[in-house]
């Protein structure tokens, strides 16, 4: 792996933290399985709302609605 600085003047101790950042990154992506699905958040998952019933009108559905006078 070659890492080349393009602009300014980092220190040793600049080049050395970025260049940690970039290894731990690197290794990270090789030990993750390669097929394993990212998980989802709770509220964008349809799941969630798909299992409530929606209400469904009835005979005398019509008496419960709101009409302003």
């Amino acid at each position: 792996m070659t890492i080349k600085v393009v602009r300014g003047n980092p220190t040793p101790e600049e080049l050395a933290a970025a260049l940690a950042v970039v290894r731990a990154r690197a290794a990270a992506a090789a030990a993750a399985p390669s097929g394993a699905e990212t998980p989802r958040d709770a509220w964008s998952d349809p799941a969630r709302i798909a299992g409530q019933r929606l209400p469904q009108p009835g005979q005398a559905s019509w008496t419960r609605t709101y009409w302003p006078s």
